[in-house]
């Protein structure tokens, strides 16, 4: 099995997303092709960052990864292939593939050098499904870019951390309009060391953090008591990081954590501990 996914800031009203998928299947026509997100927004590489780095495990090793976010090749945006934990990732040197490897050494790292062969408005079509189907065909990464031992690192997603207080952001809102911050378990519990905390996000305040939606709801209580559609909470999420969410909130019709605590892409989060 051969399989490649595509994550884009393209979305699906335009054909970009088709041509991509026509070319891939004429370079490897056995090839299975899965959309990861279209929905990235614009020019956005943490987000995209976010959404990869979490769902490329759950695909076989020596499956190829296309981003195609802020993809155009400049001075300063050097295209790059990666292998990383048996994955190859290819994309724009813009800060995404620091997050996507997140401290783990990459076994390769090329930039890619096959543009002279080749005139293109539309990278993601012409360099990097070409370099997809080199490496589908097992082909390696040194006979299309020359080897390189870093990458642009993606620094202002990362959280300020002093000795009682954690400084966060927020880094990306899902389609329940849930926030989700930079801050991971991870930092919360070497920081924290078990101490009482307060979250902060803008006039909210959340002083537990639960590890289900479910969990925050009182179900021992008569229904008719409990507190449940639009209770706040605080949980880490499946990925890891902290997530300010409502119960149940829909951003169609009753609102969401994003448009009810008025938290936006890089709004910041603040956990405070008790001395």
């Amino acid at each position: 099995m051969t399989l490649v996914t595509l994550t884009t800031d393209f979305g699906l009203k335009d054909y970009s997303v088709a041509v991509i998928k026509a070319a891939l299947y004429q370079s490897f026509p056995t090839a299975i092709v899965v959309d990861i997100s279209h929905q990235i927004s614009p020019y956005d590489p943490s987000q995209a960052a976010y959404i990869l780095k979490n769902a490329y495990p759950s695909f076989p090793q020596g499956s190829v990864h296309i981003i195609g976010v802020e993809s155009e090749l400049t001075p300063e945006n050097k295209h790059l292939a990666m292998r990383l934990n048996g994955h190859y990732f290819i994309g724009a040197d813009n800060g995404i593939f620091s997050m996507i490897a997140d401290g783990i050494q990459p076994e390769a790292i090329v930039e890619i050098n096959i543009h002279e062969a080749v005139v293109t408005a539309f990278p993601v079509l012409d360099i990097f499904v070409n370099v997809a189907a080199h490496l589908m065909r097992k082909g390696t990464l040194d006979v299309i870019g020359r080897p390189i031992t870093n990458f642009k690192e993606l620094t202002d997603i990362k959280p300020v951390i002093n000795k009682n207080q954690i400084l966060g952001s927020v880094i990306y809102i899902d389609n329940y309009g849930n926030v989700i911050t930079n801050i991971t378990r991870k930092i919360f519990e070497e920081v924290g060391k078990q101490r009482p905390f307060t979250i902060r996000a803008r006039t909210v305040r959340f002083h537990a953090i639960y590890e289900t939606y479910s969990q925050a709801i009182e179900f021992n209580l008569p229904k008719e008591k409990r507190e449940e559609d639009g209770k706040k909470l605080a949980l880490f999420n499946t990925a890891g990081h902290l997530e300010l969410a409502i119960y149940k909130s829909n951003p169609a019709t009753v609102g969401s954590a994003a448009s009810l605590y008025g938290l936006d892409y890089r709004d910041p989060i603040t956990i405070e501990f008790e001395c």
